[in-house]
């Protein structure tokens, strides 16, 4: 497990350093950029938070029932208030932000490990009945469908169909059937798709995604512009700060689209490296799932594994033409606090989990009592 660990915070920290030189070369050009003063910021709070959480053992969040639906609680609150007049903050169309003084927040990232948490209580304490319907099936998706109704309508689509991707995994790891999950995932679909057509925006996105070269000078500005940066950096790039798609071509260069910058400056050798490093997080997260010590941190480190993946490759999806935009980051290496601190923080459980773990050759050579005491603690 240690092996597992040691390789799973060293991918992330190249990727945080990899963040803040691309972000430092992004700033290029824009004089009014705080990139280099808010992102160390928030990259120092996130470590911090990530110590924190490795350090702390994560089962006293099952020790006592009532933490998981108080950190579920607060932060459905928080996405309460992003839809108050006077409270929220309105960018381009989208509530999703809340302000205090120079510090802005986004409260569906903590509602990303706060959804996760309370799955995975609910999946432990309720383990013998998830297979049936009521309380396999109805009252999580109950749960659930209030914290993505909440996120749906800021609106964030984008982050509702990843939170609600990794919530159904976490409860198909927990037992529940799958001849009740797929009739209302088909239905849930369904209304995707009638949302997505009636929706004017979100289809001409799709539509833009399907003809790009019809609507590069408008919607698909940006998923063109960053083929294009992609495209002229080569295998090696064209070097660290002379990219020249950054200067005002793609306007979300430095959050959503930074791994075109990636791309045009160093080349397809970083980004594959990128690439690989979110494959071996994955990775070293499913290894510690299945060896954690418990139901509950192999839940949590399942859910935590596949929000960190998924949402990378939605990116690379996005920036590289294979998925319509969703306005989702790169994880550990996009311009943004909430994202940020949050990511590490999951990071920071995941080795919590690590270091309870059951270490496959020492689990053969235990005795079964002591194995099954490590396996009962609660």
């Amino acid at each position: 497990m240690k092996y597992a660990s040691r390789i799973l915070f060293g991918c992330v920290a190249a990727l945080l350093v990899l963040g803040m030189v691309m972000l430092f070369s992004a700033s290029t050009g824009h004089k009014q950029t705080n990139y280099l003063l808010m992102q160390p910021i928030w990259c120092a709070v996130g470590l911090l938070a990530c110590w924190v959480a490795a350090t702390i053992d994560y089962r006293w969040l099952k020790a006592y029932p009532w933490v998981p639906w108080a950190i579920l609680l607060f932060a459905c609150s928080l996405l309460v208030l992003v839809l108050v007049p006077g409270i929220k903050v309105t960018i381009n169309g989208a509530s999703r932000w809340l302000k205090a003084g120079p510090f802005t927040m986004q409260p569906s990232e903590l509602a990303k490990i706060a959804l996760i948490i309370m799955l995975a209580h609910y999946g432990e304490r309720y383990q013998r009945w998830m297979p049936t319907f009521w309380k396999g099936m109805v009252m999580p998706c109950a749960i659930v469908g209030v914290v993505l109704g909440l996120i749906f309508v800021e609106p964030d689509v984008g982050t509702a169909l990843l939170l609600g991707t990794v919530s159904s995994i976490v409860l198909l790891i927990a037992g529940i059937r799958w001849r009740y999950f797929v009739p209302p995932v088909l239905i849930a679909l369904v209304g995707l798709g009638v949302f997505l057509w009636q929706n004017p925006m979100r289809s001409e996105r799709i539509y833009s995604w399907l003809h790009l070269e019809e609507t590069k000078q408008d919607k698909g500005l940006q998923a063109y512009q960053a083929m294009v940066a992609l495209g002229s950096g080569g295998v090696t790039g064209v070097g660290l700060g002379d990219g020249r798609q950054k200067l005002g071509r793609i306007p979300e260069h430095h959050t959503d689209f930074i791994l075109s910058v990636i791309g045009e400056e160093l080349g397809l050798s970083a980004t594959l490296f990128v690439i690989a490093a979110f494959l071996t997080i994955t990775l070293c997260g499913v290894y510690i799932a299945w060896h954690a010590c418990d139901t509950f941190g192999m839940l949590v480190a399942s859910g935590i594994t596949f929000l960190i993946g998924l949402q990378a490759v939605i990116n690379v999806g996005v920036v590289t033409g294979s998925l319509p935009n969703k306005g989702l980051s790169l994880p550990f290496i996009s311009y943004g606090g909430s994202n940020l601190v949050v990511m590490l923080t999951c990071v920071g459980v995941l080795g919590s989990i690590a270091r309870r773990g059951v270490e496959p050759k020492r689990a053969s050579a235990r005795p079964f009592g002591a194995k099954s005491a490590a396996l009962a603690y609660s």
